[in-house]
């Protein structure tokens, strides 16, 4: 019985190091541009909506390292912008919650 608790032991810090995001990115994603800054300006281009993307669980977040909880929900963010149409994100400020990250942001055309 302590033979099979310490290999559990030993395996979860392994499983976790392999961890990927649960959400990842869908084809064309990658084009969306993601902009934080406040001089960007949407007066020419279409606001299509709310988004938001979010990674981690209260049952899961300890298989995720931060880095894989911020990617896993800006993935997220992407594919719903990519959903709406979009080529442009403004982002809002993210919430970095215990078990979780989250990101809101608008999504908006402005080719």
């Amino acid at each position: 019985m302590i033979k099979k608790l310490l290999i559990s032991a030993l395996a979860i810090p392994l499983l976790a190091g392999c961890a990927n995001p649960s959400n990842m990115p869908v084809a064309g994603s990658e084009d969306i541009h993601i902009r934080l800054d406040k001089t960007f300006s949407v007066t020419e281009c279409e606001w299509l909506g709310d988004i938001t993307g979010s990674e981690g669980h209260w049952y899961s977040y300890l298989f995720y390292t931060n880095d894989q909880m911020i990617q896993g929900a800006v993935n997220q963010l992407r594919n719903n912008a990519l959903e709406l149409g979009a080529d442009t994100i403004v982002m809002i400020h993210p919430q970095d919650f215990v078990t979780s990250f989250s990101v809101f942001g608008n999504a908006y055309r402005c080719e």
